[in-house]
């Protein structure tokens, strides 16, 4: 049987309430306008046991877990339920805030995975993936599919109709996103394995194209943040990283870019980075051939 909730609302704050459940109501989201004509949910919220700790998942991960600890912290304050549907996305999700508007990207991968977890169907019934898509099953028993190679446009339509307003598929469909996170730890695993696989394989690249075999963790780490944002181009990484090997001023260069726009969220990288050097967990240097830190 899926989930049922009802609904309620204290200012601008959206509750659900899981019926039958005797469950206490929980925050869905805070309704907000954005850009002037773009209404939607906001939950950046951290619920009890709901925030990343890297050093739950250095059995897992290793290095990697704390090498995405500072993007994580930037994202979302950690928060497992983080949620945003008044932008051009329509749907991001988690504490890393995978956007649903990238075909085959990291909000697909992560929305497949989670609907072939034990509880998939518990929560989005009518959504099943066959062949690698995701697909609406129609109530006869035809299927829609919703994502391609090419949009997902399908996909951000069912999760959020539009950016007029909150409709109730919206708000149904951020509610199912919290709860299962804050229910199901599978969800939460599943929300970092798919972090840790995507920095991994954007480490990779972005080594290659910006040379940065033997360098140190902390340059690296604000590279990742900076395209995973997207606050900067590759040119301006490139002029950044060219210091002539001497990797403080390329870190602090790095930094720079994003000012003063995004001053909160490079404060937030800076912090965490120094710290993970205080407590010597960062420290180390990329090697290319290993795709790892030594």
């Amino acid at each position: 049987m899926a989930i049922n909730f009802t609904f309620t609302k204290t200012g601008t704050s959206q509750f659900a309430q899981v019926i039958g459940s005797g469950e206490p109501r929980f925050l869905v989201g805070k309704e907000t306008l954005y850009d002037g004509d773009k209404h939607g949910l906001y939950n950046t919220s951290v619920a009890a046991g709901g925030a990343y700790d890297p050093a739950a998942f250095v059995g897992d991960y290793g290095f990697w877990a704390y090498f995405i600890a500072p993007t994580a912290k930037a994202e979302s304050n950690n928060s497992f339920t983080c949620l945003n549907t008044y932008d051009r996305a329509k749907f991001t999700f988690s504490f890393m805030q995978y956007a649903a508007h990238v075909p085959n990207g990291d909000f697909v991968k992560f929305f497949k995975e989670l609907l072939a977890l034990p509880s998939g169907e518990f929560y989005f019934p009518k959504l099943v993936v066959q062949n690698g898509r995701i697909f609406y099953r129609e109530s006869t028993g035809a299927l829609t599919q919703l994502e391609n190679d090419v949009s997902s446009q399908g996909l951000m339509d069912y999760l959020n109709p539009t950016l007029d307003g909150i409709e109730n598929q919206e708000l149904i469909c951020s509610a199912r996103m919290v709860h299962w996170a804050m229910k199901d730890p599978a969800n939460r695993d599943l929300q970092v394995k798919v972090a840790v696989d995507h920095f991994k394989a954007n480490m990779k690249r972005y080594a290659l194209s910006y040379n940065l075999d033997g360098y140190p963790d902390k340059v690296c780490q604000v590279v990742c943040d900076i395209r995973h944002q997207g606050r900067a181009t590759s040119q301006q990484i490139i002029d950044a990283l060219n210091t002539g090997g001497n990797y403080e001023l390329a870190f602090n260069k790095l930094l720079q870019l994003g000012q003063p726009k995004y001053a909160s969220r490079i404060t937030t990288v800076r912090t965490v980075i120094n710290k993970l050097v205080t407590d010597n967990i960062f420290g180390k240097k990329y090697k290319l051939s290993t795709n790892e830190f030594v």
